[in-house]
């Protein structure tokens, strides 16, 4: 049976990156198609998430950075409770405050560009690259339930040369599930900084979207839950 399982699910996650993949940079409108840099904006992510893993475990923490693993986990005994706030705190604070330091680190470039050509929330947190709630919802709640679940099949990955992993593991979600919504599959990584360009004076800034900002943050919790749940009965 346990075979069965394995190749069931193994299996399951390999067409769901490959076709994803091949859907991802031959359909219109996807961010695959449209967005010529969109490979090195994954990367970009996966390094992103690579690096932040380290500095997180070399602290102590389990190197999280996402509500949706820290809630899920929690729901299902993988984590206590009683440090849940502390993790959601540090997690939506983190990335607020990464977003200031990118405003000053840009500000003169923020100046010179207009929200057509490119000063626009999109840079910060994240949009549909169609506009449809429900499969936008569906999008994220997907990506976010590949993700954890490959993630949680990883053990403690904060250790050697795991973060890379977990890095590659972005990259991958980005390429194949991440060209419909800009894949947040993480609340606070959008919250935070759609806040920091909300209230910060950025200039020739564009509206914040907050409209849409219900589905980066109830998707990825509901994808985390159904993933863990998974990996329980497994």
């Amino acid at each position: 049976m346990n075979g069965f399982l394995g190749e069931l699910l193994g299996t399951f996650v390999l067409i769901v990156f490959g076709a994803g993949v091949n859907c991802g940079v031959n359909l219109n409108k996807t961010y695959g198609k449209k967005n010529g840099d969109w490979l090195l904006i994954t990367f970009g992510w996966g390094m992103a998430v690579t690096m932040g893993v380290y500095v997180a475990g070399s602290i102590g923490s389990l190197g999280h950075l996402n509500p949706a693993v820290t809630i899920a986990e929690a729901a299902f005994g993988l984590f206590p409770w009683s440090k849940v706030v502390a993790y959601l705190l540090g997690q939506f604070i983190g990335a607020f405050l990464g977003a200031a330091l990118v405003v000053v680190h840009y500000y003169p470039h923020l100046k010179v560009t207009k929200p057509e050509d490119g000063n626009h929330v999109s840079n910060f947190a994240t949009l549909p690259a169609i506009s449809n709630p429900l499969f936008n919802f569906l999008s994220e709640i997907i990506a976010t339930f590949i993700f954890i679940y490959v993630l949680l099949n990883l053990g403690n990955f904060t250790v050697g040369l795991k973060p890379f992993i977990v890095g590659f593991l972005i990259l991958a979600i980005g390429m194949s599930l991440g060209t419909t919504t800009g894949y947040a599959i993480n609340p606070a990584r959008d919250w935070g900084p759609r806040l920091a360009y909300s209230i910060l004076p950025i200039p020739n800034k564009d509206s914040s979207h907050w409209e849409y900002a219900w589905i980066p943050m109830v998707g990825p919790i509901v994808g985390g839950l159904l993933a863990t749940a998974l990996f329980k009965i497994q």
